[in-house]
């Protein structure tokens, strides 16, 4: 037996299936995944692999925890608010599984460190809640050869897809373009049901294993999609098209997927030291505003294009959320209702 007595334990129910056994045990234990994002898709698919066995488990996400996650990303906990999510959720899954290895990142997927990190993995794992890091993961795992086990999830329904499988077909094949920006609301934006993330997520982990243990018949050329009202399950099929072949990746997805690019930016240092030069527009959620704020008026992004005439251009305008993301999408569509110039996005958002 290759495991220890304790590890024996550990798996016990998973060495008695024979589709498993001590040969697929060994795969999960050598198996290194990486997971993109510790939010409401990668806390179920962290808590499942880690709890399966696989050994080595990356995971990068630059978040840290907020109380609106807690509703949904059941790794976390009151206390946790404020720290960083990978490392809460490595901490917290080594109490599960002490004899597996977290490698963490508390930084964001870029087209700078993406091929660096995929090559180091075998599986790479798609968490992520918007389309420029979506284009980009698939793009990255087409280049270093990794089947990609994607999902995403909106309202009540949800989507898994294993992208790349033995040169199967990618993200791009099933969904060539990006949709037309500020079309699709994030779950900040529009709410998600408590339990469908676990519901997708345990999908996710499921085709993982599969294709770690090489058992069952995996999710590769096949979408498939499920409404956690109705319990209703629907695989759609589809096959590679070579015409959107990856070859290198794109500079910038923001870009690709019809986000504003050319901004004028400022970082949050400067603006400390320049506060009173600026009006600033705060974009984020009430319960974001609420637990910090650097000053502005406050206008989410989905009543923006209600109450824009609120605010005053007498000053340049920097425009804040958390992350940068939410503030290009305003500054972008400020531009289209006529407020051209004076818009300054506020770079890498704030805490």
């Amino acid at each position: 037996m290759t495991f220890s007595i304790e590890e024996q334990k550990q798996y016990s129910r998973h060495l008695m299936l024979e589709e498993i056994a001590e040969e697929g045990q060994l795969k999960l234990k050598n198996a290194r995944v990486l997971v993109i994002g510790a939010g409401g898709l990668g806390c179920p698919v962290l808590q499942s692999i880690a709890a399966a066995g696989v050994g080595t488990i990356g995971i990068i996400d630059d978040d840290k925890v907020e109380q609106s996650n807690l509703q949904r990303q059941w790794l976390f906990t009151y206390q946790d608010i404020g720290n960083y999510k990978v490392e809460v959720a490595a901490d917290r899954l080594r109490g599960l599984n002490p004899y597996i290895h977290f490698e963490t990142y508390t930084e964001r997927l870029t087209p700078l460190n993406a091929m660096a990190l995929f090559t180091n993995y075998d599986i790479i794992v798609d968490g992520s809640d918007n389309f420029p890091t979506r284009y980009l993961v698939n793009d990255a795992a087409v280049l270093a050869g990794k089947p990609l086990v994607f999902a995403s999830i909106f309202k009540f329904e949800g989507q898994v897809a294993v992208f790349n499988y033995k040169n199967g077909p990618s993200y791009r094949c099933l969904f060539p373009t990006p949709p037309e920006a500020h079309t699709m609301p994030s779950c900040s934006e529009i709410g998600v049901f408590s339990v469908l993330p676990s519901l997708i997520g345990a999908l996710q982990a499921n085709e993982i294993l599969k294709i770690i243990c090489g058992i069952g018949d995996v999710l590769s050329g096949k979408l498939l999609t499920l409404n956690a009202l109705s319990l209703e399950q629907c695989v759609f099929r589809f096959i590679k098209n070579e015409a959107n072949s990856i070859t290198e990746l794109a500079k910038d997805y923001g870009e690709f997927c019809g986000l504003p690019t050319d901004l004028a930016d400022i970082s949050l240092e400067v603006l400390k030291e320049t506060k009173d030069t600026y009006m600033l527009l705060d974009v984020r959620t009430q319960e974001e505003r609420d637990g910090f704020h650097i000053g502005g008026i406050h206008i989410p992004l989905d009543a923006l294009s209600n109450r824009f005439k609120e605010i005053k251009t007498t000053k340049e305008i920097v425009v804040y959320c958390k992350s940068g993301l939410r503030s290009k999408k305003a500054i972008h569509l400020l531009q289209g209702l006529g407020i051209e110039n004076g818009l300054i996005n506020l770079k890498g958002g704030c805490f």
